[in-house]
């Protein structure tokens, strides 16, 4: 069995979700030489997420960002963690409504993504930051 790993330094964002599949690639072009294997891409991060959804239209990413905004508003009255602005508990909770990795099937050295299939970088603090990422692939 090859275990490749790899970290990816994602540059600053505005919020919203980002496709970051390509980054992805470039980053571990060892996946190449997995014939059947699994490729996961972990956040190091609360405050952005990752998920697979649909990567050919832009407007997806603008409607997820739409009701996540509307399903964690800023400014509840409610939240008491607020250390870092009006942003910070919604942030956190929107990472943790998505989630802080994938899992990919490697398939003949490729991402086994479908037709219309892209990973995003979940963006969710108004001012974005340097996001941490740790590819790890492995597999025959």
């Amino acid at each position: 069995m090859k275990i490749f790993q790899q970290p990816l330094l994602l540059k600053e964002r505005k919020r919203g979700f980002h496709l970051i599949t390509t980054e992805i690639i470039q980053a571990l072009p060892q996946i190449s030489e997995i014939k059947t294997g699994v490729c996961q891409v972990f956040i190091q991060h609360t405050s952005a997420s990752l998920t697979i959804n649909e990567n050919a239209d832009p407007t997806v990413r603008r409607d997820f960002e739409m009701y996540f905004n509307k399903v964690v508003p800023e400014n509840d009255p409610d939240y008491m963690h607020d250390d870092e602005g009006p942003d910070d508990m919604p942030a956190h909770l929107k990472a943790a409504l998505l989630d802080c990795s994938v899992t990919i099937p490697v398939r003949n050295g490729r991402l086994a993504l479908g037709t219309w299939q892209g990973v995003y970088l979940c963006e969710h603090r108004n001012q974005g930051r340097q996001r941490n990422l740790v590819i790890t692939a492995w597999g025959e």
